[in-house]
């Protein structure tokens, strides 16, 4: 191997480069403190269950949101059927933001904290009550 040291080099940097996010941690404590969300929800009766668990959505509601949009657009299917039994519509500004109803406490404080910038709102207008926080 005529360019081993090169090589070795080369894989030392890279290791480093990769690692360093977790190097940066360790050395200068927690990355951030998880955000606390306010889940604030409607009083509507009826309606105090969301259409998974919470711990499911917490982790995929992106996946399930764009699901959702490719049923609805490509296959005009609009109804969402839970495990127990109960349907509803799949809609962004009609079954979601109708119960988690402030945008800046609930979606944005998440959305910040882990970087993502969702293009929800390039299609769907934000309704008024829900980018003021209104119930």
């Amino acid at each position: 191997m005529f360019d081993g040291g090169k090589i070795i080099t080369g894989l030392i940097i890279f290791l480093i480069i990769i690692t360093f996010p977790v190097w940066y941690n360790a050395v200068n404590g927690q990355a951030g403190e998880r955000p606390e969300i306010e889940i604030a929800t409607k009083d509507t009766p009826g309606k105090n269950e969301c259409v998974l668990p919470a711990d499911v959505m917490r982790t995929d509601h992106m996946d399930l949101v764009m699901q959702w949009r490719d049923e609805v657009v490509r296959h005009d299917d609009r109804t969402f059927k839970t495990e127990n039994g109960r349907e509803f519509t799949k809609s962004l500004t009609h079954t979601c933001l109708d119960c988690h109803s402030n945008k800046d406490a609930f979606c944005d404080q998440c959305h910040n904290y882990v970087g993502v910038d969702p293009y929800c709102w390039d299609c769907h207008i934000v309704p008024q009550d829900f980018e003021k926080g209104v119930k």
